[in-house]
């Protein structure tokens, strides 16, 4: 008996860790980021994030708008809110008719990137930022993902 109390506090305890790992890289939803004077918070200066309010200089953390093809930016925001809504990875938290606030998770590992979307109608864009909660790199996995959405959307003939 004792053999097997021992293989189930083992057991216990790999159940335990297992839980800890995969939920260890979620970290806290920020709550410094969303719109601030007509635009997306600024990057922080880690290279783990990417925006289209950042200087074009800025290699590491600028990334182009997507500009909206045609006068219809409501339909370009609504296959941008699909687009994200497919994504298994991705969940959005904040929605309205300008603003996108979703979450991607990585599968493995569980890091969240926080990335958010703002309609620019003035300018027929729509505004990006996409940020890793934790660690310092992000090893370019939120400039792919803005990329890859930025694909998806021009597939359609949405974007340019």
């Amino acid at each position: 008996m004792i053999h097997t109390a021992g293989q189930k506090h083992i057991r216990s305890l790999g159940i335990l860790l297992s839980a800890t790992l995969l939920t260890a890289c979620t970290g806290t939803r920020p709550v410094d980021i969303g719109i601030l004077d007509n635009q997306l918070t600024p990057c922080p200066d880690s290279p783990n994030c990417v925006s289209s309010y950042e200087d074009k200089k800025d290699e590491t953390h600028y990334i182009d708008a997507l500009v909206i093809k045609g006068d219809n930016p409501q339909q370009a925001w609504s296959s941008l809110q699909s687009l994200i809504k497919q994504n298994s990875n991705a969940e959005i938290i904040k929605q309205d008719d300008h603003y996108i606030y979703a979450e991607y998770t990585s599968s493995i590992m569980r890091f969240v990137d926080d990335t958010e979307f703002l309609l620019d109608k003035e300018n027929n864009r729509v505004q990006l930022r996409s940020a890793s909660r934790l660690g310092h790199k992000d090893f370019g996995v939120n400039r792919e993902r803005l990329e890859a959405i930025r694909a998806e959307l021009q597939k359609q003939n949405i974007v340019n």
